[in-house]
């Protein structure tokens, strides 16, 4: 499903093989809003798939997360101003299980990830206007990060995506990418 994206802001090293895709972060690279910080940044790496409608996304996301705010994970794009970003972020000396969600403005939660935060898989669902993040340590077990309002649209970017706001050099490797029809599963079906 990979070699169905395109890049929005493509860093200057990536492949795609067979493994998956291997991204080298540039140097300050970000998606935020406004809040708290007052700026506005849209340089982040995100390699997406275009969908018609709801979907269900899932990646194996690989990567070894050094400095303040180093990150990697999944994004589902609106337009540059509707967006969520969701996978592990360094902060505080710990990398966190960390999602923001933009509507005008961003958002931040994070939380403590009990598996192995270098290894781990994230799924988001987008379905009428409602976003359901799930982690996962294994690809089988899928608890809940976030269920939230989501801007209702006839076309999402949805796919890998990783930054680096205080550095460049972040390597990641993304794999098992998969959209699929948006999941009828029941809220708390951890399958």
């Amino acid at each position: 499903m990979l070699d169905l994206c395109k890049w929005y802001n493509e860093p200057a090293q990536w492949n795609l093989s067979a493994t998956g895709l291997a991204v080298v972060t540039d140097r300050a690279t970000d998606f935020w809003r406004k809040t708290h910080y007052g700026f506005t940044r849209h340089s982040g790496h995100l390699f997406g798939h275009s969908t018609s409608g709801g979907f269900t996304a899932s990646v194996r996301v690989r990567a070894d997360y050094k400095s303040l705010y180093d990150q990697a994970g999944l994004m589902v794009l609106v337009d540059d101003e509707n967006w969520a970003k969701a996978g592990m972020e360094m902060s505080d000396g710990e990398t966190m299980l960390s999602s923001v969600v933009t509507v005008g403005c961003s958002d931040w939660a994070t939380g403590v990830f009990r598996g192995d935060a270098s290894d781990f898989w994230i799924r988001a669902t987008v379905n009428d206007d409602v976003l359901r993040i799930q982690v996962s340590g294994d690809g089988r077990r899928w608890p809940l990060v976030r269920l939230c309002p989501f801007p209702r649209s006839t076309r999402y970017v949805v796919g890998p995506m990783c930054c680096t706001p205080e550095r460049e050099g972040l390597s990641v490797l993304f794999s098992d990418f998969n959209v699929e029809q948006p999941t009828q599963k029941d809220l708390h079906d951890l399958t």
